[in-house]
């Protein structure tokens, strides 16, 4: 028997208030999720890894992490090694993604220690152009080619996240990502805090969004990190990667875990 029905909407109950987030030169109003009982209590989308991998296969959204997951670094670590501060950035990321910190205090820990300013940002993405994970630009397109939406949903940067989408093929108005803020003279003013991917559980309000919106039958999240695999539910399921970095907590709780991404994409065609 199916668990999952092919692609008709369907009725999704959230109790939602709204918040603006922005991406490029566009503002959308989305919905906020409040989180029920048992979505706060976590349960990282019970199922089996059988009932994950249809999901998989059926699925008419997916969502990736972009850092360590899409690309095989932290684009703000790296950025921290640019300015020469990497140590203890990279200390404080390993935290946060082991779920040690809430998410916003590690984000604003970071960025307080590099201060970036915008010519420094901008040389930084010159010299460092984005290092796909292997098997995601096929597996993207693969996606795409059956008509499968593709969302990058990340914690980091749009400036540093916008090059890995284009890459990608995946449209701007399809990325969510965290943006920094500067003065008029290229000063570091902060992070916009309004965003939901600044903060811990921003990641499943996104996807509550989402779902809202365009009434997804079987939308995935793939991540490496504790905030992805928050984020289910409300995703329909969750699937751990580790291809570039192993987070313990993720690989012994979620309920399909992959290094590879051409695995996943083997996963699509089989029959089921």
């Amino acid at each position: 028997m199916r668990l999952w029905r092919s692609r008709h909407p369907s009725s999704l109950h959230f109790a939602l208030d709204y918040f603006l987030f922005s991406s490029s030169n566009h503002k959308y109003k989305m919905p906020r999720v409040e989180l029920t009982t048992a979505t706060r209590m976590h349960h990282y989308c019970d199922m089996s890894t059988a009932e994950t991998l249809e999901a998989w296969r059926a699925a008419d959204a997916v969502c990736f992490d972009v850092d360590s997951t899409v690309i095989t670094d932290e684009g703000l670590d790296e950025l921290a090694n640019f300015c020469g501060k990497g140590d203890i950035v990279q200390k404080i990321t390993q935290e946060a993604m082991r779920g040690g910190v809430e998410f916003r205090e590690a984000l604003r820990a970071r960025l307080n220690l590099l201060r970036p300013e915008k010519d420094i940002v901008q040389k930084f993405i010159r010299a460092h152009p984005p290092s796909l994970t292997p098997g995601i630009k096929e597996l993207v397109s693969e996606l795409q080619s059956r008509e499968t939406d593709v969302y990058l949903v990340s914690g980091g940067f749009m400036s540093l996240i916008s090059p890995v989408a284009e890459k990608l093929g995946i449209p701007r108005e399809n990325v969510i990502a965290n943006r920094l803020q500067f003065y008029f003279d290229g000063q570091y003013a902060g992070f916009d805090e309004s965003q939901p991917t600044s903060r811990s559980g921003g990641k499943a309000e996104v996807v509550a969004a989402l779902l809202r919106k365009h009434g997804y039958e079987c939308l995935v999240m793939v991540g490496d990190g504790m905030t992805d695999m928050e984020a289910c539910p409300p995703a329909h399921a969750f699937i751990g990667f580790g291809g570039n970095v192993e987070r313990e907590a993720v690989k012994e709780k979620a309920p399909l875990y992959v290094t590879s991404f051409h695995w996943l994409r083997q996963r699509l065609n089989e029959k089921h």
